[in-house]
This record gives structure tokens, sequence and C-alpha cells, in this order.
């Protein structure tokens, strides 16, 4: 079967282009329905690593350590991101204890997880077992990654608190503030490249 990596095919309205090189900082887009195709590349395959890496232990962190530390006459109590999402699941509004837990601790797991063992054998050149389910993957979670909602829904429960009880911010905000951005840069980034990028294992030689 014949590859055609110099191709790339809009997402939105299969349309078909030819790559051609871009500036930094230049976007291609679809002239049939303006969505972007791809954009000039800023950051290299081992600086996306690090990234990725750097979201790994931001998720770690903020999966961990508690979110907030809430304070009323002497008795403290101190939440995490899965803890939130459980209490979610015992109150009237349980239905969406799942979704919730899906778009801010689940989604970006599989996100950080497929991204860095892809890049890891990106760096070598080479496609890493699985290479197209991950890629398949990635793109299919994308639009599902909350996290900066999830960071909203908990300042806003802050600013609330705070005019009752003595509400003060934990290690757990600070690395959600810190892993919204870094899943911002490493996974709304140009995947397409990484097609390019490595190479599928040549087929097995037969012996005659």
């Amino acid at each position: 079967m014949r590859t055609f990596s110099d191709l790339i095919v809009c997402e939105h309205c299969d349309s078909v282009y030819r790559r051609r090189p871009l500036a930094v900082g230049e976007a291609a887009r679809c002239a049939r329905c303006a969505a972007i195709l791809y954009r000039a590349r800023r950051i290299d395959v081992n600086r996306w690593l690090a990234l990725t890496l750097a979201a790994a232990i931001a998720f770690v962190i903020a999966n961990v350590c508690p979110v907030i530390r809430i304070s009323l006459q002497g008795v403290h109590n101190e939440t995490t991101l899965w803890e939130s999402a459980a209490a979610l699941a015992q109150g009237p509004i349980a239905v969406i204890a799942v979704p919730t837990a899906l778009s801010i601790i689940v989604v970006p797991f599989l996100q950080i997880t497929l991204l860095a063992w892809v890049l890891v054998h990106a760096r070598a050149g080479r496609r890493a077992p699985g290479f197209a389910p991950a890629m398949r993957m990635l793109a299919a979670l994308r639009p599902w990654s909350m996290i900066e909602v999830c960071l909203l829904g908990i300042l806003v429960a802050v600013i609330k608190l705070s005019s009752l009880v003595q509400v003060a911010p934990g290690a757990g905000i600070w690395a959600t503030a810190g892993l919204m951005v870094l899943i911002t840069l490493i996974a709304n980034r140009d995947t397409h490249r990484l097609w390019e990028l490595t190479e599928a294992d040549p087929p097995p030689r037969t012996v005659t």
C-alpha cells in the first residue's frame, strides 16, 4: 500500500490538501470550512515529551494533594479531585458524577499516558505498538478534556464558601492550574506530525 505523508485531510469536511511549509505562528486552514488543518511546529519531540512528563507530575499532585482546606470552629476538612467526584455521586446530582470524573480525571490521564507512550518511541523515529489506535484515541479524547471547567468550578466554590467558613487553597489547586496549561500545550498540538516523524516497522523478510 502506498502512503502519502505530504497530504492532509480536513477532519470536518474530508477535503484533501498538500502540506506546505509554514512560518512560525502561521496556521493552514481548510478552504471549504475554514477549520484549522495544522499549525507551524514550535516545539520538537523532545520538548513535547518533556511537557508531557511535566503534565504527568502535575496530574499526580492534583489528584493526591488536597484542592481546598475548609476550617470552621477548629474543625478542618480537606478534599481532593477524586473525593469531590465521589461526593457528587452521593448527592441529588449523582447523575453528573460520572461525566465529571471522566472529564477531569480519566480523560486527562488517558491523554497523558497515550501521548507519552507515542512520544517515547517517536524520539527514536519509530512508531509505538498500537500507534494507530492511540492516535485515533487522542483525537477522540481532545474535546472531552475539561480541566479548565473544573478549575473554574473550584474557584467559584472557594469564593462562595469564603463568606461562610475559612477556605485555604491546597497544593492540588495550583497543580490543577498548571495541568490546565500543560494539557492545552501537549494535547492541542498537531498530532499528524507524528505520522511523518515516525516510520512503521518494516515487514518481516521471508527466506526462500
